[in-house]
């Protein structure tokens, strides 16, 4: 940064704040974009804040001549512009949109895949119109099994496991998903039209699923009699399911699992000895509320009760926070801390390995160090 550019940061960002040091870059092309989680201040992640994916270069979209069709195992076939969509009745849902692969830079040994640490997450306020709407008007025949979704974005995987050519992202829902009242075509992110980067014109949200059955650009829908397998459904974002120890088959990810990430402090962070520290972070939790955060600072043996904000609600985070007094011995500290559901699962400590390079929602350490330092007022020693 120049001294001309942090003199105007300065006089933007008064003592006491910080400014947002930008996304972190873990792809260029195509453009893969982190949220650095250590930055986390509010509930709602703006939009200019929030993760970037994308397996294929951003698709140039004409809004003029977009459509969106509705096809396959239905009475009547039919498509809509992106007026007629805006036109028709919406809904709103705040929900934790989260890769399925975040937090995959932890993992032992190390996997193939994007590297994300604890950013490729975000919350956000989505506005938009029920799918369930859209396929009761194409009138869904008896015998479907699935809806598949299409975008835009299109290309050809050349990383093993290779890809039978050029292909478009494709997820499929079981149809009792699909026709849930949640699963929305948003036109709206935090109350803006949905940037470009985000699935512009119409994006599916699903919430509860990981973030890749939110296909972006939304293109077709297409109702199948017959279990979808296309290459993101079977290839890539898969996991075994397990049975008495062995793997027995490749299934599609899908759910999000009960998760609490730390936020501050950051991993090798320097915390004066014998202070007050506000540890804070958010909690997840799929379909389900996030009832309960608790941390802990002696591996795992003990754990204390976080005061969880906000009011618990499905498919949106909460955010945390627990008034730490730090030990007055310098040294390094492992922190933890892990979430409960209103179903009661609990975070687990352990990672299951036939998961693969996906949903890593085991308790993640954070170590900081702690340093005897000038002492100063309680107060300032809580983080900002």
């Amino acid at each position: 940064m120049t001294t001309e550019s942090q003199s105007q940061s300065a006089a933007a960002h008064p003592a006491g704040t910080r400014p947002f040091p930008g996304l972190i870059i873990r792809e260029k092309s195509p453009e893969n974009l982190e949220f650095p989680f250590s930055a986390l201040r509010e509930s709602i992640v703006p939009n200019e804040h929030f993760f970037i994916r994308n397996h294929f270069p951003v698709p140039q979209v004409v809004e003029s001549n977009w459509k969106l069709t509705v096809e396959g195992h239905v009475e009547r076939p039919f498509e809509l512009s992106y007026a007629e969509i805006c036109e028709l009745a919406s809904e709103e849902v705040t929900m934790t949109l989260e890769c399925a692969g975040n937090s995959r830079i932890f993992l032992e040994p190390k996997v193939a895949g994007l590297q994300w640490e604890q950013g490729a997450v975000g919350n956000a306020i989505w506005k938009g119109v029920p799918l369930a709407a859209i396929l009761e008007r194409a009138g869904i025949r008896k015998g479907a099994v699935e809806v598949v979704l299409e975008g835009a974005d299109n290309g050809e995987i050349t990383k093993e496991p290779k890809s039978p050519g050029k292909i478009h992202f494709a997820r499929s829902l079981p149809l009792p998903k699909a026709i849930s009242r949640e699963v929305i075509l948003a036109h709206t992110m935090n109350g803006e039209r949905l940037p470009p980067a985000h699935g512009f014109p119409i994006r599916a949200i699903v919430p509860g699923w990981y973030a890749m059955a939110s296909v972006k650009w939304l293109r077709r829908i297409v109702v199948t009699d017959k279990p979808f397998r296309g290459y993101f459904q079977t290839s890539d974002y898969t996991y075994w399911e397990r049975r008495e120890e062995l793997p027995i088959q490749l299934l599609p990810v899908g759910e999000m699992e009960v998760k609490a990430e730390i936020a501050r402090p950051a991993s090798r962070e320097v915390i004066p000895a014998d202070s007050f520290y506000k540890i804070r972070g958010a909690a997840w939790a799929g379909e389900f509320e996030v009832t309960g955060v608790e941390i802990s600072m002696d591996g795992g043996d003990t754990w204390e009760p976080a005061n969880v904000h906000g009011k618990p609600e499905p498919y949106a985070w909460r955010l945390w926070d627990y008034n730490w007094k730090t030990p007055a011995t310098p040294g390094s500290q492992i922190l933890m801390a892990r979430a409960t559901d209103a179903a009661g699962n609990i975070q687990p400590m352990d990672r299951d390995s036939h998961r693969g390079t996906y949903i890593v929602s085991q308790v993640q350490p954070i170590e900081v160090e702690i340093r005897a330092m000038t002492k100063k007022s309680p107060e300032d020693h809580y983080a900002i």
